[in-house]
């Protein structure tokens, strides 16, 4: 088993590489608990000095984490790729998958149509697709300011990046380095808590309520010295939170009495969401606003624009143009393509309202329960629980699959997110009422508390 392996090593490096070395083998499996420190130092016969400097490397690069009572653990997502995984666990035959965080496939605009005209775009000898012809299509460019415009942000320059995540990793280590604090929602999205692990940064929680981050929640990480704040403007992952204009005023306000913070706004469901977005971009001096379109028009969709002021976009394209270069033009190509359609906009509406109708009929099932649940836009419900392991087994056991809320949390209460883009409302009920059954012995959530 995971928790069986045994770190070797006589000074700090070695142990560390060991413990790595169990990850990337699959011996030592997410949240695998390592040994004490004491305990290991003794079995290794070295100071627990040198055990405690080796677990520090390793949460410095995003490996494991510690927490508290619960000891020293590898993470969820760790930052090292498995070379050779142990045998999966198959969910059971008949259970419904809800616990991915991903679009439904069936409601996906269709891409055929649209690649073939890229095809024959590409088929021009005078396309280019070279070196020289890298970075954001001037084309694109000019089809995103305008959307962006519509939706109040300020005028300001553009850039492309490989998806919301990959824009958020270039300002974040284009502007910060290890050890600097960032402040996250909590709960929050859990790659993104990944990756402020893996690049060293310490993150600092900010509570959220089904309007976003709270003021009392900014105005403590901003007296926490925070460098950088990430906020997500609507279909917050996992809560379903939305700014709404009230709130957005008076974080602003908070925002603009300081002038050394990065403002990064994650606007990952874009078009999906039920109403427009009340951003905060321009509070601050330093500010991006990304706007993803995997969610939208499909995971596989690489490709998100990020537009802020003049020295952070700048920042993000320079580590673009000497890391990976640029992103395909094939796919900011179909972008376009996919923009220009009128029947994909109509598509991707109908999507938006699919997911509001799945959700809507889940928290009302729940709430004819007594069960409390927050979901305001967006794929995802949270339910607050007491014991996150216990529902999460008894929903699997009644056919359900959900992702435990542990992975998003910091120092918010338990609870569990499900995804509604893969519930069809008729089953809304069944599924409320295995929740129910789940929380009983574990305590009740009531709605309110």
């Amino acid at each position: 088993m995971a928790e069986q392996y045994q770190p070797t090593g006589a000074t700090a490096t070695e142990i560390s590489a060991s413990v790595e070395t169990g990850v990337r083998t699959g011996a030592l499996a997410p949240g695998a608990l390592l040994p004490a420190v004491r305990a290991l130092a003794d079995a290794l016969e070295v100071s627990p000095a040198t055990v405690a400097k080796a677990y520090q490397a390793l949460r410095q690069r995003g490996i494991v984490d510690t927490d508290g009572r619960r000891g020293t653990r590898v993470r969820a997502r760790p930052p090292v790729a498995v070379t050779r995984p142990g045998p999966s666990v198959p969910a059971p035959p008949g259970t419904l998958d809800l616990s991915t965080g991903e679009p439904d496939p069936r409601l996906l605009p269709p891409l055929a149509t649209h690649l073939a005209a890229v095809a024959r775009q590409l088929a021009d000898a005078s396309s280019g697709q070279g070196y020289a012809d890298a970075g954001l299509l001037p084309d694109l460019a000019a089809l995103a300011a305008v959307r962006l415009a519509d939706d109040g942000l300020p005028a300001a320059g553009l850039t492309v990046t490989s998806g919301a995540l990959d824009g958020i990793e270039r300002l974040l280590a284009g502007n910060l380095r290890p050890g600097d604090r960032v402040a996250v929602e909590d709960p929050g999205w859990a790659n993104l808590l990944d990756l402020i692990a893996a690049l060293g940064l310490t993150p600092v929680p900010m509570p959220v309520d089904d309007r976003g981050p709270t003021e009392p929640g900014l105005r403590a990480a901003l007296s926490a010295g925070v460098s950088a704040i990430v906020v997500t403007t609507r279909a917050q992952n996992p809560t379903g939170a939305a700014l709404d204009a009230d709130r957005a005023d008076r974080l602003r306000r908070l925002l603009r009495e300081t002038d050394d913070v990065l403002l990064i706004e994650d606007d990952h469901a874009a078009e999906l969401s039920d109403g427009p977005p009340h951003v905060l971009a321009g509070a601050t001096p330093r500010w991006a606003f990304v706007r993803s379109a995997s969610k939208p028009y499909g995971p596989d969709l690489r490709t998100a624009l990020v537009t802020g002021d003049e020295t952070t976009l700048s920042r993000v394209a320079g580590r673009m143009r000497i890391g990976s270069g640029w992103v395909s033009t094939v796919l900011q190509r179909l972008l376009g393509q996919l923009w220009r359609d009128p029947s994909v906009a109509a598509t991707v509406a109908e999507a938006g309202r699919a997911y509001q109708r799945r959700r809507e009929a889940l928290r009302a099932a729940l709430a004819g329960h007594g069960v409390a649940s927050h979901g305001s836009s967006g794929i995802n419900v949270w339910v607050p629980v007491t014991d996150e392991t216990h529902v999460v087994t008894a929903l699997q056991a009644a056919g359900f699959a959900v992702s435990a809320g542990a992975r998003h949390r910091l120092r918010s209460a338990p609870g569990i997110r499900i995804t509604v883009s893969g519930l069809d409302e008729d089953r809304a009920g069944e599924l409320a009422a295995a929740v129910r059954d789940a929380l009983r012995p574990a305590g009740l959530a009531r709605v309110g508390r």
